[in-house]
């Protein structure tokens, strides 16, 4: 009988002991496999020295580090690899580090295909993309989508007119920067538009560019205009040529190009630096009717100001799709619109959850 009270007694205190302790080892979520995730939780060593080890494939445990707390979390990312496994060993010292307990875990890492934390911006990207896709199929069966006006394109007909009428050139600045930029690509669009209307208004075009690049692309776009207007034969390939890639060379050249040709009409469209203050200037006093548009946001305060017409921001990457109704671009435009509503709409929402105290919806778009 006493050796079943003892026997009793042993497993009762086992499993409250076990009951006491749990230490984890478990694979780090949402990650690429390069990290493993401990989890402790021993009350009734409170105060003691933990210490953690690791074991590699077998190999000897090594420390990592040594904890003060009895409860907690660590993140062991020291050269994990997935697919290995790793063994963890949690020494349980005493205030003269002598050994009084140690717990051990083994866990794998692996890399996840998603990152579950992210499921919202998930979402959001899914919604963006269905809907270009949605609007360029719709823009390519004829449906007519609405676009705004915008007014500097929508004088554009205006300065070709003011230049016939005058007898005097029109002058176009694709931006400073190359090709590799998107806001000279998108100057260049316009550029091809605008020469079009030149061509048609028999009107003289004069464009000046700092980028060797920006020259090829420029004369192939302004030929094709012409091209499309059905007279070729107006082309003149002097009417786009190559001043210089220094700065204020260029500005300078342009500067002179204004004061000795006195342009009924500047257009300035792409990104500039320093030297947009000294174009708008310029062009002001000569009397021109000028038309701006930049992504850089420290130059547009000198385009609103000098320039009768600014496209501020995108609205100079959205004049391609206004003026081109091709559509791609449509579609692009219409769906980044709709995306923007999208977001208007949810930031609304969440505003008022979170002045009732519901925090759900900034939890579920909250990217860690």
């Amino acid at each position: 009988m006493r050796k079943i009270v003892v026997l009793f007694f042993l497993i009762f205190s086992s499993l409250l002991f076990s009951q006491h302790i749990r230490f984890d080892a478990i694979d780090n979520p949402n990650d690429d496999g390069s990290a493993i995730l401990l989890e402790w939780d021993i009350p009734i060593y409170e105060g003691k020295i933990f210490k953690l080890e690791r074991s590699d494939e077998g190999a000897e445990f090594k420390l990592i580090t040594t904890l003060n707390s009895n409860k907690g979390e660590y993140i062991d990312s020291n050269e994990i690899k997935p697919g290995i496994e790793y063994t963890y060993l949690l020494k349980i010292l005493n205030e003269n580090g002598d050994l009084i307990e140690s717990v051990e875990s083994s866990c794998f890492a692996k890399a996840q295909w998603f990152n579950t934390d992210k499921v919202s911006l998930l979402i959001m990207v899914l919604i963006l993309a269905c809907a270009i896709i949605y609007f360029i199929f719709s823009a390519k069966k004829g449906k007519e989508l609405y676009i705004r006006k915008i007014a500097g394109l929508e004088s554009m007909n205006e300065s070709v007119g003011r230049a016939t009428e005058m007898g005097r050139p029109i002058l176009y600045i694709p931006g400073t920067l190359d090709l590799d930029d998107m806001q000279t690509i998108a100057g260049l669009t316009i550029l091809g538009k605008l020469a079009q209307k030149v061509a048609e208004y028999d009107a003289e075009l004069i464009v000046p560019v700092c980028r060797s690049m920006v020259l090829s692309t420029a004369k192939e776009v302004v030929k094709e205009a012409y091209l499309k207007a059905g007279r070729p034969d107006a082309y003149k390939p002097d009417s786009v040529f190559y001043l210089t890639d220094d700065q204020f060379g260029f500005v300078a050249g342009v500067d002179g190009i204004i004061i000795r040709e006195k342009p009924a009409a500047n257009f300035f469209m792409g990104a500039f630096y320093a030297e947009s203050l000294i174009l708008a200037e310029t062009g002001f006093s000569s009397g021109a009717i000028q038309t701006a548009g930049t992504a850089m946001p420290s130059q547009l305060p000198f385009f609103v100001v000098a320039c009768d017409y600014t496209l501020i921001g995108e609205e100079l990457f959205a004049a391609s799709a206004y003026l081109s109704k091709e559509p791609h671009q449509l579609g692009s435009l219409k769906g980044q619109d709709l995306g923007k509503a999208i977001f208007v709409i949810v930031l609304v929402i969440g505003v008022v959850l979170e002045i009732f105290g519901y925090h759900f919806l900034k939890d579920f778009l909250t990217v860690h």
